[in-house]
């Protein structure tokens, strides 16, 4: 049957030698039958311009297949995402490395469902995002006199304040008050014989940004922002984690201004009577004497602390002069959760086109961390989506509709156990922003 066929288009071309369609019918039949340079004879004689995109892809391979380069470059001469891929294959074979490494970046920024991962290696084109990204840091190191409260304490690079965080205009309001105007205002607060810095700790359910809240507020004060991570001070041998402890708040006292900030602090600053070990009540009393400040000067430290479990934190921690100054962050509020969604929206393709305020009416009680999780399903529906049909698609409405199926909100079970000790366990008062919120949002 191939052979009949190919006999009749060559006999229909014999007769009518300039018929693209045909010296492209003849090819496809002679490559069929694997007779890949009777097929680039074919293919040599055409004139590109007259070729689809589609036919150009076939002769670029079928002569790149009998390796015949400089006529499959010649072949492949349209303007299109595809056509550029194949060109970066063409001229990798010819040894023109740097032409291959532009055009294949070319495509891939066109179509980025083009994005080839075995030929990216041999280019040598890996997204530079890949390159230059944030690396692991080795921590195994047995000289922690030094390196390791380095490591501890490694400022953040990345300076950021209020206007990089959605919402929370509330929270914002009292934290400008109680806690950035003393390091703006140093003068005055001087004269009435007021510190500046203390301690403050934020709670409230995962995911709603305090510790976004804690390195915003650094960069307000202009000040160094130190992360402590809770790992890195619990140590199995007794004494070590004290020890470290205590050159955390040495290093922030020496560079004041400075903010140190406790994610997760129930770890550090659990209720003793609740320990089973006294090598934690030892550390729960080294940290209250490091936010004492007795025989040190914590004037220009500001501790930050935050917490999803704020009943599990000892009581003496409230005590005045430590953490005195508690601040609740809810929920985002619909203008809030608008701002977020604009922020994580922003710069993806389609993001533009979503109806952010029907959105918002969809997602009470949803946390900036849950809406984070909404696009990103949302997103990954229509990555899928331009796999499988081999071209970009854009976000639409109907992504982040279908992603609210599958995305719930995960501050409810919070709320539910805050309400119950915000009601029976609030004899101080501690949780009356807690009650107000529910109050307010009939929670």
């Amino acid at each position: 049957m191939d052979e009949t066929l190919i006999r009749s288009l060559e006999s229909a071309l014999a007769a009518t030698p300039e018929n693209t369609d045909l010296r492209i019918a003849l090819a496809r039949a002679l490559l069929a039958t694997g007779a890949v340079d009777a097929a680039a004879d074919q293919l040599q004689e055409v004139d590109p311009s007259r070729l689809s995109v589609d036919d150009q892809l076939f002769a670029g391979d079928t002569l790149l297949r009998a390796r015949r380069l400089e006529a499959a470059l010649a072949a492949l001469a349209a303007d299109e995402a595809r056509i550029g891929l194949q060109r970066a294959r063409v001229l990798l074979e010819l040894g023109r490395t740097e032409e291959a490494k532009a055009a294949y970046r070319t495509a891939v920024s066109e179509n980025a469902t083009l994005e080839d991962p075995q030929l990216a290696t041999q280019l040598g084109a890996r997204n530079v995002e890949a390159q230059t990204g944030a690396r692991l840091r080795v921590i195994s190191n047995d000289d922690t006199s030094v390196t390791e409260l380095t490591r501890i304490l490694e400022p953040e690079a990345e300076i950021i304040n209020f206007a990089d965080i959605g919402g929370l205009q509330d929270v914002k309001k009292q934290i400008r008050k109680r806690i950035i105007l003393p390091y703006q205002k140093p003068s005055l607060f001087s004269r009435f014989r007021k510190k500046v810095g203390g301690g403050i700790l934020l709670y409230g359910p995962p995911g709603c940004g305090k510790t976004m809240l804690a390195r915003a507020t650094a960069g307000e004060c202009n000040a160094r922002f130190f992360n402590v991570v809770i790992s890195d001070i619990l140590d199995m041998y007794i004494g070590e984690s004290e020890s470290k402890l205590h050159a955390v708040f040495e290093q922030a006292r020496n560079n004041s201004p400075a903010v140190i900030f406790f994610d997760e602090v129930e770890a550090l600053a659990a209720k003793r009577q609740h320990s089973r070990e006294a090598t934690s009540s030892k550390l729960v009393s080294q940290f209250l004497a490091e936010l004492d400040g007795f025989a040190q000067d914590n004037h220009g430290v500001l501790v930050l602390a935050a917490t999803n479990v704020p009943w599990a934190l000892d009581p003496a921690f409230r005590r005045p002069g430590r953490f005195d100054r508690i601040q609740f962050v809810p929920p985002p509020d619909a203008q809030a959760r608008a701002e977020i969604l604009r922020g994580l929206l922003r710069e993806r393709p389609g993001g533009d086109s979503v109806d952010i305020e029907k959105v918002v009416k969809l997602t009470s009680g949803f946390s900036g961390a849950d809406l984070m999780n909404l696009v990103e399903t949302a997103i990954d529906e229509v990555i899928d989506e331009s796999i499988t049909s081999g071209e970009e698609k854009s976000l639409t409405n109907a992504h982040v509709l279908e992603a609210l199926r599958e995305v719930k909100p995960t501050t409810v079970e919070w709320l539910t156990t805050a309400r119950n000790y915000a009601r029976y366990a609030n004899e101080a008062g501690q949780y009356n922003d807690v009650l107000d919120f529910l109050n307010k949002h009939g929670k």
